[in-house]
């Protein structure tokens, strides 16, 4: 079945709306986004009439609940959004025999490796937001075997909130910050996973057989620490940055020390390489500076 219509749930997040700005390069697409007005993840009661009213040949899902700390207390609907509406959007896209691709992170693992997690390597989520994201992983596959899963980590975007946009406000306001220097992992690009996602529809609209999990996040690793003193020299902002530890910078929600993502797999299927975070972050705050 040839892809033409793509809908793409959460319009307004950072992937969602990354993805909006690629769509003029693909003009053989057509995109409908939806947003939390249009598509409302929890409740997926309602989505039979939306894909009625849209009726397309792909879904792509960049819609989530992520917030991890808030995800401590509000379980229900974190889990309605992450686990229920993944399970539902599977089904359908089954029904339909169409594309599904939905997202999922680096929190599904405990931190403790200390090499790259590997796609197939085991789930152990250390908060709750981890495991309502391994609990949609698990509930789509078992609906859909056909679903592809991305996992990602540590996204940022010129649009809407993350850790990027907060530093470079931070740093402007104040003259010194502390930043948690103990957890390792990889900044991802939501332009450069939007590009990726694309690639993946235009390989499956060729009939390439893709399904199952992959991890895609830019190339090298770092510290939160590490982000923030980058962003800090290619913003040409002056504050003094000081490394703590996790303990000293308690949440609700644990994070994982570690959550190195392997990305060899998609790199492979897709044929691709992957940017570099720095090259990626310089591009990144110059749209911000810019705008």
């Amino acid at each position: 079945m040839a892809i033409h219509k793509i809908l793409v749930t959460g319009a307004n997040g950072q992937l969602g709306w990354e993805l909006a700005q690629t769509t003029s390069a693909y003009p053989n697409f057509e995109f409908v986004f939806v947003d939390r007005n249009a598509m409302d993840l929890s409740k997926p009661d309602e989505f039979n009439g939306i894909f009625e009213l849209f009726n397309p040949d792909a879904i792509i899902n960049t819609a989530a609940y992520t917030a991890v700390d808030k995800a401590e207390s509000e379980k229900e609907l974190a889990t309605t959004i992450n686990a229920a509406a993944v399970k539902q959007l599977a089904h359908i896209a089954k029904e339909r025999n169409i594309p599904f691709i939905t997202y999922s992170t680096d929190y599904v693992f405990n931190g403790n490796a200390t090499s790259p997690y590997l796609t197939d390597t085991t789930i152990e989520p250390v908060n709750f937001y981890g495991q309502t994201k391994a609990e949609g992983e698990q509930l789509a596959i078992a609906e859909n075997p056909a679903t592809i899963i991305i996992r990602t980590s540590w996204v940022f975007s010129s649009h809407g909130n993350n850790f990027v946009k907060t530093m470079m406000r931070l740093m402007k306001e104040r003259d010194a910050l502390n930043i948690v220097g103990d957890q390792k992992g990889r900044p991802t690009y939501a332009k450069d996973l939007a590009l990726a996602s694309i690639k993946m529809i235009e390989l499956l609209n060729a009939g390439k057989n893709i399904k199952g999990t992959y991890h895609y996040a830019n190339t090298g690793e770092t510290t939160w620490f590490g982000f923030a003193e980058k962003i800090k020299a290619l913003a040409g902002l002056e504050c003094d940055l000081t490394a703590i530890t996790s303990d000293q910078f308690p949440t609700p929600a644990k994070r994982p020390a570690y959550s190195v993502l392997d990305t060899q797999k998609i790199e492979k299927d897709l044929n691709m390489q992957i940017p570099h975070w720095e090259t990626a972050l310089q591009e990144c705050i110059k749209k911000i500076q810019a705008s």
